[in-house]
């Protein structure tokens, strides 16, 4: 984790030698707020959020969204500490990292949508019966070490007395946007994949989805909005605002049918089909995935604090004040609900 925490500290201090520049701000165009949004990845699994622009409700909030992907959770960080993102949207864990290592201005989480691990356990052989001791003896691709998906699965396994190196064979080794790429010409015997991505998968008759991780692992904060504190004070009502729309959006997708949904994201997914959007978001409504109030709750952050040490990544814990501010979360909700 030291290796981790360093390289966040340093894209840090190039955002404070960069400054006079760059000035660390988003621009606005014509008379909307750009606010640039850096995701670990692009999956369904983060429908509300390409909805929430879709249906015009970031518009009606005067936003307007500038979306780019990091390819996992360290360079999200990496971007928002450098002032190259307004809002990072990956693991809560990379802003605990930098909190750790002692930041003047750790980015804090004010929103958290995804309350559960969003990837599927594929395999290259159906297995209806699958059961989690089937992994013994076999190699999976889990991910980048350090990074929640991984950290989760690795917990998983744990709590089916399943250990890395032990009897079973965890590969760190392939970056988390080249998993699939890897798993398909021939690395492991199993791979975590996100949806549609896994859908696709199976539906091509390359794989099968055997296990839903989300299930198994039961709540943590998985996916949050998080600035640096020093944005948010000067942002305050664009961070409600963009909360605001996402919460619409999350309510829209749970009281929608997904048949009805799924063309509004077709723009999002090129190549994929309106059917696979549909049923990947059911799917993902039936683990439960998102939250209704995007606030972070004491119980699921300490099952992720949990989940970080016991992968060894944890060097002290920390509290649910020091890196999330539910504020903006609770207000909107309760407009919204109440």
């Amino acid at each position: 984790m030291q290796k981790i925490i360093k390289t966040l500290c340093a894209a840090l201090i190039t955002c404070f030698t960069l400054l006079p520049l760059s000035a660390c701000k988003s621009e606005s165009s014509g008379g909307m707020k750009t606010l640039r949004i850096n995701e670990v990845t692009h999956s369904v699994f983060y429908a509300p959020m390409y909805l929430a622009e879709s249906l015009g409700y970031f518009e009606s909030e005067n936003i307007k969204i500038d979306l780019s992907n990091g390819g996992g959770a360290d360079k999200v960080m990496s971007a928002v500490l450098s002032g190259d993102a307004d809002i990072g949207f990956c693991g809560p864990e990379a802003a605990l990292y930098v909190l750790i290592g002692g930041s003047t201005d750790v980015p804090t989480v004010f929103g958290q949508l995804t309350k559960r691990d969003g990837s599927f356990l594929v395999s290259r052989t159906p297995q209806p019966n699958f059961q989690w001791s089937d992994l013994q003896g076999k190699e999976i691709l889990a991910g980048r070490k350090g990074g929640v998906p991984a950290m989760t699965f690795e917990y998983v396994l744990n709590e089916y007395g399943l250990q890395d190196g032990v009897n079973v064979d965890l590969n760190y080794d392939v970056a988390f946007n080249l998993m699939v790429s890897a798993f398909e010409a021939g690395t492991a015997d199993y791979c975590t994949m996100f949806d549609p991505t896994a859908y696709e998968y199976e539906a091509s008759g390359k794989g099968y989805v055997v296990a839903s991780v989300g299930e198994a692992s039961g709540e943590v904060p998985y996916t949050c909005f998080m600035a640096k504190r020093s944005w948010l004070q000067k942002n305050s009502e664009y961070a409600e605002g963009f909360l605001r729309a996402v919460t619409k959006a999350v309510k829209y997708v749970n009281d929608t049918d997904s048949a009805i949904v799924a063309p509004y994201l077709t723009k999002y997914f090129e190549g994929i089909s309106e059917q696979s959007i549909a049923a990947s978001i059911d799917r993902y409504k039936a683990i439960d995935a998102w939250r209704t109030e995007l606030s972070m709750t004491e119980d699921s952050f300490n099952r992720l604090q949990d989940i970080i040490e016991n992968a060894g990544e944890l060097s002290r814990r920390a509290s649910l004040n020091e890196l999330a501010d539910n504020s903006y979360a609770e207000k909107v909700y309760a407009e919204i609900y109440e």
